[in-house]
C-alpha cells in the first residue's frame, strides 16, 4: 500500500507526464497525398504510418467539397477520430471573406473542435505597384480576421515560393498581419518554400520576423536542379535529402515555444501521383506507405532530438 505522500507523488508525476505529452507537437499528413482514396482508408493508412493527425482538404476537388462541408466534414472527422487521429486543422479554399462557403466552413470546423485552417492564394500583378496592392489587400485580411474572431478560428496563410506569390518573401505577408490579432490570422510557415526563397540566412530572418504569427508549419525538402528547358528550379525531394536545415529549424521552433499543428508534405515524383493529389496511383499503395513512413521517421527523429515530440 502506498502512503498518502507516495500516492500524491505518483499522481504528480503522472500529471507532469500528461502535461509534457500535451506539450509535444503533433504531426499531421496533408490529405492531398491521399486524394486517391476515401476518408476511411486515408485515416487508417495515416494512423498505420504513424501520423498523429490528418489535415483534410476542404476545397474544390478535395476530400470534403466546400458546398457539402456541413454534411461531410463531421463524417470525415468522426472517421479520423475512430482511427486514432486528431484533426487540429483543415486546408480550406478560402482566400478572403468572399470565398464561396467561407462562413459555413468556419462554423462547421469550429463546431468540430478544429481551430486552425490553411488560407491563402493572393497573387501579385507585376503591371502594378506591389506597395499599392498590399495596401489594397489589408482590408481583406482585416475582414477575414473579424470573421475568424466570430468563430474562434485561426487562419494560417501558407507561404509558397516563386513569382507573383504574395508571402514568398515573407516580409510582405508580415506587413498584412502586423496590425492584426495573431489569434485570428497568422502564417503557415513552409520551411521548404522559405528555404527556396532564402536558403542561406533569409529563412532564419523571415522565421524570426513572423514568429509571433507562426500558427502552423509545413515540412518539405528540395534541391536545385535544371528542368527540361535547362532552367534552374527547385526540385522537391525526400526529407533529409535536400537543402532544408531541419535541425536548425526545429531548434528555432523549440526556442519560440511553437505549439501549432505541423504538416508533413510529400511533393516529389517518387510518390507516383500522390505527390500531386492525383485520384489514381501510378505505383503500388504499399510503396506510397513505405515512403511516407520513411520520411515521417526521419522527421520524428530530428524533432525528438529537439524535444519537440
Amino acid at each position: 500500500m502506498l502512503s498518502r505522500r507516495e500516492m500524491l507523488a505518483v499522481m504528480g508525476a503522472s500529471l507532469a507526464r500528461a502535461a509534457a505529452a500535451e506539450d509535444r507537437l503533433k504531426i499531421c499528413v496533408f490529405s492531398k497525398h491521399f486524394q486517391w482514396t476515401d476518408w476511411r482508408e486515408a485515416s487508417e493508412l495515416a494512423a498505420q504510418i504513424g501520423f498523429d493527425g490528418i489535415d483534410y482538404t476542404v476545397r474544390t476537388g478535395g476530400h470534403v467539397l466546400p458546398e457539402r462541408v456541413k454534411q461531410d466534414l463531421p463524417k470525415a472527422v468522426e472517421i479520423a477520430h475512430k482511427a486514432g487521429l486528431e484533426t487540429p486543422m483543415i486546408t480550406a479554399g478560402i482566400v478572403d471573406t468572399s470565398s464561396p462557403h467561407a462562413e459555413a466552413i468556419l462554423e462547421t470546423a469550429n463546431g468540430l473542435g478544429i481551430k486552425h485552417y490553411r488560407w491563402g492564394g493572393f497573387k501579385y500583378d507585376y503591371g502594378r505597384s506591389i506597395a499599392e496592392q498590399l495596401n489594397e489587400l489589408q482590408p481583406k485580411v482585416h475582414a477575414l480576421a473579424e470573421l475568424n474572431a466570430k468563430y474562434g478560428m485561426a487562419a494560417m496563410y501558407h507561404t509558397h515560393s516563386g513569382l507573383r506569390e504574395v508571402g514568398a518573401p515573407i516580409w510582405d505577408v508580415w506587413t498584412l498581419l502586423k496590425n492584426e490579432d495573431p489569434r485570428y490570422v497568422g502564417v503557415n510557415y513552409d520551411i521548404g518554400h522559405a528555404t527556396v526563397e532564402g536558403g542561406y540566412g533569409g529563412w532564419v530572418d523571415s522565421a524570426h520576423l513572423v514568429g509571433p504569427y507562426m500558427r502552423g508549419v509545413a515540412l518539405k525538402d528540395f534541391l536545385w536542379g535544371k528542368n527540361a528547358k535547362g532552367a534552374w528550379v527547385p526540385q522537391w525531394c525526400a526529407a533529409g535529402k535536400g537543402m532544408v536545415n531541419f535541425p536548425a529549424f526545429f531548434e528555432l521552433l523549440k526556442t519560440a515555444k511553437f505549439s501549432g499543428p505541423v504538416q508533413l508534405h510529400f511533393e516529389y515524383p517518387e510518390l507516383g501521383g500522390a505527390n500531386d493529389g492525383k485520384t489514381q496511383l501510378e505505383i503500388p499503395k504499399e510503396r506510397v506507405v513505405a515512403i511516407m513512413k520513411r520520411d515521417l521517421q526521419y522527421v520524428k527523429g530530428l524533432m525528438s532530438a529537439a524535444q519537440l515530440v
